[in-house]
């Protein structure tokens, strides 16, 4: 019989490809971490990596990598939903998004509404959301670019067009609408890259044969407004984040594109077993009014 501890192992040295930053992450030696590698190979009778330069995960090594998710998967969604069955409360959620500044409203009612349920936010690209939700390391994601992947269930929230912000007093201020070609050349300020408003902006320049001239790039999107507002440069806002944030004293121009707007979208993996606080979490996040207007 595997080690579950040797999987558990297995999935950080696969997901990262390195062995001495998952023994890093893991906290053990790394000799230990590579003998317990070397000892599951053995078991399964092949290699599960190619060692050629840098670590790479194989084919073999990515067919185990799924089953072996979904199985650790599974016995952490059963001793959840043990301690679930034995507690006297609905236990916890697990939320995952790309930026929590659009969730804050029906988080608070939720907390208002099971102030004892235990709620669990991460922060995560949308890259690894399909990915953590087959694994259920985590019960619900939040994305605002699609999810190109099976076994996932979606429900749209909001459609939000995305504008230009300026600072006070900047020559495009004041402006009915702006063209994606008027902001080549401007000094722009983006979220890093694989965010959805980072590839919104990417993907804009390039189809008019463009590269955007990014100045300021930051980890965490709610911040773009502020630093805009402080005079760093222009970037894309989502009219959402407009209307909710208090502090920013510039001005949000509309692109005259239509290929400029976000999609928000609630995902989890299909069939999956939500706990009971996981299904509240998704009827109050769906019953959200999300109307713009």
């Amino acid at each position: 019989m595997m080690d579950l501890n040797a999987l558990r192992q297995f999935v950080a040295v696969a997901r990262l490809e390195h062995l001495s930053r998952a023994a890093e992450e893991l906290r053990v030696a790394q000799p230990s971490l590579s003998r317990t590698i070397a000892r599951l190979e053995n078991e399964l009778g092949t290699p599960l990596f190619e060692r050629s330069g840098r670590l790479r995960l194989n084919d073999v090594g990515r067919l185990f990598l799924g089953h072996v998710e979904r199985a650790l998967g599974e016995l952490d969604a059963g001793a959840r939903a043990v301690a679930d069955a034995v507690s006297e409360g609905v236990g916890g959620v697990r939320l995952a998004s790309e930026t929590f500044l659009t969730l804050t409203g029906p988080l608070a009612a939720y907390k208002r509404a099971h102030p004892d349920v235990e709620v669990e936010l991460r922060w995560m690209p949308a890259d690894d959301m399909a990915r953590a939700l087959r694994a259920q390391e985590v019960d619900l994601c939040v994305a605002s670019q699609p999810i190109a992947a099976e076994g996932l269930t979606a429900v749209q929230l909001l459609d939000d067009v995305v504008g230009v912000a300026t600072p006070p007093g900047h020559p495009l201020a004041g402006r009915a609408r702006v063209s994606v070609d008027e902001l080549a050349g401007q000094p722009l300020v983006s979220a890093r890259a694989g965010h959805w408003q980072r590839r919104l902006l990417e993907r804009l320049f390039a189809a008019r044969g463009l590269t955007p001239k990014i100045v300021c790039e930051v980890d965490e999107p709610s911040a773009i407004a502020g630093l805009i507002s402080a005079g760093l440069g222009i970037g894309l806002v989502p009219g959402f984040a407009r209307r909710v944030s208090a502090g920013f004293a510039g001005c949000w121009i509309p692109v005259d594109s239509p290929d400029c707007r976000r999609t928000v979208t609630l995902y989890w993996a299909t069939g999956s077993r939500l706990p009971a606080a996981a299904r509240l979490m998704r009827s109050t996040i769906t019953g959200w009014d999300w109307d713009p207007a």
